[in-house]
């Protein structure tokens, strides 16, 4: 079986048999997979070091096995692509980035590759990893509204006079309100709209919310998530958020 060499991105892992675990990958060749990977779990301090290559959000460089027609591959050697620096200890970049791994695992579902997907991801974590409060209070709404893009229901149009009202259920602004519950109107359409319309996550800083006007953005993009993704469910992540971020 051929050897492959591909970043990818932890989504989760979980324990399997005594000494091994079964962790899914976000990789950029092959997409969403899942992998055995033997002899990380135990007492010494080269498991440990193992074992925390395969924390959720961990970005890694591997070398695996892939077949196509398998549900479960194999990872021959792995290592550190990029060594987070506050991820793993700031609670306000854990919360945000361990969000963002959440909201991957509800939606991404089949395996098809998609490198933008992967590199958005990446660039995204980083982002979280180094950049300033400013920045990352507002991250978890943009990321979710670039996610819709990547996933194919982007928002389409913008908030205008003419078409004040943001219907989620046609993905679009429109002149009427809807008879239906699944829309957002006034400063909310305005926000969502100005999020769609910027280019990179350095514009954040320019977006002023407080905590409520952020969380009630969130409910927004979330509720369209269910609307787009057959069993969305809910985050527990969510909540977290709301809880560290002013």
């Amino acid at each position: 079986m051929q050897i492959h060499s591909t970043k990818g991105i932890v989504i989760r892992a979980v324990k399997y048999g005594d000494t091994s675990i079964i962790a899914t990958i976000y990789t950029q060749l092959f997409g969403l997979q899942s992998y055995i990977i033997k002899g990380v779990r135990g007492s010494s301090a080269k498991s440990t070091y193992k074992a925390n290559c395969f924390q959720p959000a961990a970005i890694l460089e591997l070398e695996v096995y892939h077949h196509p027609q398998k549900q479960i591959q194999f990872i021959k050697n792995y290592s550190w692509s990029y060594v987070y620096k506050n991820i793993f200890s700031n609670v306000i970049c854990n919360s945000v980035a361990i969000y963002i791994i959440e909201l991957l695992q509800h939606s991404i579902k089949q395996p098809e590759p998609n490198t933008d997907l992967y590199n958005f991801i990446e660039e995204t974590l980083i982002i979280t990893d180094t950049e300033t409060k400013d920045t990352i209070s507002n991250l978890p709404i943009f990321f979710t509204l670039l996610l819709c893009n990547h996933l194919g229901f982007k928002i389409n149009g913008c908030y205008l006079e003419i078409t004040p009202v943001l219907d989620f259920q046609e993905g679009t602004f429109v002149a009427e309100t809807p008879t239906h519950n699944y829309f957002a109107v006034e400063w909310e359409a305005e926000t969502i709209s100005w999020l769609n319309s910027i280019n990179n996550y350095q514009d954040l800083k320019l977006l002023q919310l407080n905590r409520i006007n952020r969380k009630i953005i969130l409910q927004h993009l979330l509720q369209y998530f269910t609307i787009h993704i057959h069993n969305f469910g809910s985050l527990k992540s969510y909540q977290i958020l709301q809880e560290v971020l002013d």
